[in-house]
């Protein structure tokens, strides 16, 4: 039976961190000022286990998730992911399982997490410029690398594989049709994401964010578009095709035009806490009761009790002001 939050929120889809450690030190999530090699990351003991994971993301289920996306960090950090893969693939119910990467790790791994049961790949990518590549993902793996676990992915037998691309005012920008092109010639699904204010260390402001309206009005500009699917209120993504046949791209516009009244995404951090919102401000510890020995179904009553009292409307209500908030890292929850 669905749980339904104070606004009449199910809740479908549930994103789990298997790591807070990531490869890259991405401006917009980790940066290397904040986010040094002298930074407290969780020690193994803090992290959940597979079996812990496995027996939440069944609880999850159990409650109406349909859609499990394993996250980070950079989650092919963890070592022996495929068999935590196949793990999750056997629970009874769960219609999708999906996982996002950088993609720098990508090459050796992608077809033993095909063959362990992940159904979809997301690979986030914000250039195709290996100098700004650089710059923005400050890390010695170059583009090359990540462009080759592309590859060995469509080879491993994934389609519709998704690029996810973070635009910021003033600094790649002028990626967008370079990007669209790749993907519509490659056959990948673009989305571009505005830059949020999310954790407190990126450094946030608006006038830097990439409105929506002028994404599309760049890409339009060049190959005609029409918008479907704008129908479905939990779509996080808006959908554009390409009237030309070559496919399709998405935005996703927290900022600009909020979908807060849709949203139907839960988060487990690597930790085991749960998060009601992408920048929410705490979590609910549900490691510390899961090994003191409680039951599935007391641990399902303390979930959807949180759910339950769930009201979050973050980017319906956010201000210049709300950028100062204190919040909960994005490599803790996995975006």
């Amino acid at each position: 039976m669905a749980v339904l939050d104070l606004l009449n929120r199910p809740m479908k889809a549930l994103r789990v961190s298997v790591t807070d450690r990531c490869n890259f030190r991405c401006p917009y999530c980790m940066p290397r000022d904040k986010f040094g090699a002298a930074f407290p990351f969780l020690e193994k003991k803090e992290i959940l286990s597979f079996e812990e994971i496995t027996r939440l993301v069944g609880i999850f289920v159990g409650m109406g998730v349909e859609k499990v996306r394993l996250t980070g960090g950079e989650p092919l950090l963890r070592q022996d992911l495929p068999a935590l893969v196949a793990q999750l693939a056997r629970v009874p119910g769960l219609r999708e399982l999906a996982l996002t990467t950088n993609g720098s790790l990508l090459g050796p791994l992608a077809r033993p997490l095909r063959e362990a049961g992940l159904h979809r790949l997301t690979v986030s990518l914000d250039t195709l410029d290996p100098e700004r590549f650089k710059a923005l993902a400050d890390t010695p793996v170059t583009l090359d690398r990540v462009l080759e676990g592309l590859e060995a992915a469509r080879a491993a037998g994934f389609t519709g594989l998704k690029l996810n691309c973070v635009l910021k005012r003033g600094v790649n920008e002028d990626d967008i049709l370079p990007l669209a092109e790749f993907a519509r010639n490659e056959g990948h699904v673009l989305r571009f994401i505005e830059y949020m204010d999310v954790g407190t260390g990126n450094g946030w402001r608006l006038e830097q964010v990439v409105p929506a309206r002028e994404i599309i009005a760049r890409l339009g500009a060049r190959w005609p578009l029409a918008r479907y699917h704008a129908e479905a209120p939990n779509c996080v993504a808006q959908h554009w095709r390409y009237l030309d046949g070559r496919g399709e791209v998405g935005v996703i516009a927290s900022v600009t035009e909020p979908f807060c009244a849709g949203c139907d995404r839960a988060r487990l951090s690597a930790e085991g806490s749960l998060y009601t919102c992408l920048f929410a401000e705490e979590g609910l510890d549900l490691k510390t009761f899961l090994r003191s020995g409680g039951s599935d179904r007391d641990l399902a009553a303390l979930v959807g009790s949180a759910w339950k009292r769930r009201e979050d409307r973050y980017s319906e209500r956010r201000t210049e002001g709300t950028a100062s908030l204190r919040r909960i890292e994005m490599f803790h929850i996995g975006g």
